[in-house]
């Protein structure tokens, strides 16, 4: 790592960043708010079309964490690190077939998250706080590695000088870059990660491209770069007494592997950021046509894993392995260019974090306030409430990030994962059928839960005693797998069985508001009126 501040980089990190905290603040301007109320805070009015929601999806889809973690993931061990492309490319038919009918069916009913649907659907305020309180937990630390991101950038440039510094003056700068996020994030809601989306995509592309072709170049080519990388993860591992990692992955890595990339597939789009920024579109056909070109970014994300093997045979040196590709790119490229790859990471985090703390937000104030606190709270009462929450959300995951060891933060971003999946039933499920029982469905995500945090708990690493990794061996089977999956095949066969006893024994099953022909509705059909449902919840439409 250079000494000092890297000047010229900091001073175009600051350009991009400051060019991105105007159009956040402009963004409120961008479409004037027809009424005060979540749709339009929240969902941007349900107005975006396709290229503003590829934009907006990409941006929440692909954050700083991806920059980051996935070439961390490979400079550490290798091949396995790759199973981030694989997933991503699993993840587009699957929600192909349920994103458009979610999208449908909340358009019709003014749903703003997940859990008014499953509230909806089944009748059941305890199934929506479930999906709810799940959605919280699990975007929380996923909020909090967007501020590691920002961190791991400026360490680089060094700026916040070094680990005597007063700790004040170390995280100021993070400090500043989270209290403008959280101003234009509560000044113009959905529509300013919207509109800087364009930006950091942008300026992403950019920086993939421009590294896959110079970096190789400055390398000796990519025959060079593999060998190197062959020959270092061919070194013993002096914590573990193996190899250090692979170029491939080996046959007893495969189960891990395939269940780690299926089971992350799943759980993608259960996650309340990613619904949020669907349920955004303004039309039914927004959605399928962004799922045909979003594996765009699935190209562009295998091309950024190699930088993992680039940073091993460029000789880079780190304690941190969130700091390698930061630290590649300040060695390889001239400083100017480096300024711009830590501002699309910078900006990539700015984005997603915006629109977690929203989608957190909303859940809070939708299914926990309203529906438990203040039944008859107005569009504007609940607006404010999701504002005022979603900078809750962004203080917590600040206060994570700067009390907490990193690894802290990852561990539980993994557990999310696996928390997360767990809502899969009962949303992807209630799209399709009303066979299962909303008390069956309750009850299979609670042993989920309970069995895939237990599960992750045993997990010992050679620097942690509890939550070491997200994969353990699968009852029955002897393969370690992925947990969430493991998790997630419980849950279902629990649901199942017990939707078969309770229906034999006549357990009341609940009121479901929605009707068949809501599924395929469209923003152009007629009788399609986008409403806030009653506030009392459960009413007829």
């Amino acid at each position: 790592m250079k000494d000092g501040v890297n000047g010229v980089a900091l001073a175009v990190f600051i350009f991009f960043f400051l060019a991105v905290t105007v159009m956040g603040f402009l963004a409120a301007r961008w479409r004037k708010a027809e009424n005060d109320s979540l749709d339009e805070w929240g969902l941007g009015g349900r107005s975006f079309g396709t290229w503003v929601t590829w934009f907006l999806l990409g941006g929440d889809l692909y954050t700083a964490y991806t920059f980051v973690a996935v070439p961390a993931a490979i400079y550490a061990a290798g091949a396995a690190g790759f199973f981030a492309v694989p997933y991503t490319i699993l993840v587009y038919p699957l929600i192909f077939t349920f994103l458009p009918r979610l999208w449908s069916v909340s358009h019709k009913h003014g749903y703003v998250t997940t859990s008014d649907f499953v509230r909806g659907r089944f009748g059941s305020k305890g199934l929506s706080l479930a999906v709810a309180v799940t959605g919280i937990l699990a975007t929380m630390p996923y909020i909090a590695l967007q501020l590691v991101g920002i961190q791991a950038v400026l360490d680089v440039m060094g700026v916040g000088g070094g680990e005597d510094t007063n700790w004040f003056m170390k995280d100021l700068p993070l400090l500043i870059a989270f209290g403008v996020l959280a101003a234009y994030t509560y000044s113009s809601g959905l529509r300013a990660p919207a509109l800087i989306a364009f930006v950091k995509d942008t300026l992403i592309y950019i920086v993939i491209a421009v590294a896959i072709i110079y970096i190789p170049i400055k390398l000796g080519g990519f025959d060079d770069i593999f060998a190197k990388a062959g020959e270092a993860f061919s070194q013993t591992n002096p914590a573990t007494g193996k190899p250090r990692g692979a170029l491939a992955p080996a046959e007893p890595g495969q189960w891990t592997y395939a269940t780690l990339a299926l089971g992350s597939a799943l759980a993608l789009f259960m996650y309340p950021h990613s619904i949020t920024a669907t349920l955004s579109s303004r039309s039914r056909e927004v959605i399928r046509r962004n799922t045909t070109i979003l594996p765009l970014y699935s190209l562009m994300l295998g091309l950024l894993a190699l930088l993992g093997f680039m940073a091993i045979a460029a000789g880079v040196k780190v304690t941190n392995g969130q700091l390698a590709i930061p630290q590649l790119f300040e060695d390889m490229f001239p400083s100017w260019f480096a300024g711009v790859a830590f501002a699309a990471i910078g900006i990539g985090a700015l984005v997603p974090a915006a629109i977690m703390s929203i989608a957190a937000a909303n859940l809070f104030t939708r299914n926990i306030y309203k529906d438990f606190i203040r039944p008859d709270a107005t569009p504007a009462q609940e607006t404010k409430v999701s504002k005022l929450v979603s900078l809750l959300v962004k203080v917590g995951a600040l206060v994570f990030v700067l009390t907490m060891d990193k690894t802290v933060a990852i561990n539980f971003q993994l557990l999310g994962g696996i928390w997360i999946l767990q809502t899969f039933p009962a949303l992807v499920g209630g799209l399709f059928t009303r066979w299962f029982h909303r008390w069956a469905l309750l009850a299979g995500w609670a042993v989920g839960m309970v069995y895939g945090t237990f599960a992750a708990y045993g997990v010992a690493s050679p620097t942690q005693k509890h939550f070491g990794g997200s994969s353990k061996e699968i009852p029955g089977i002897g393969e370690i797998g992925y947990i969430g999956l493991t998790a997630f095949v419980i849950n279902v066969v629990v649901t199942v069985v017990l939707t078969f006893v309770l229906k034999a024994a006549k357990a009341p099953d609940g009121v479901d508001e929605t009707k068949p022909q809501d599924y395929t509705a469209d923003a152009g059909d007629p009788g399609v009126v986008v409403e806030l449902p009653p506030a009392t919840a459960g009413a007829g439409h």
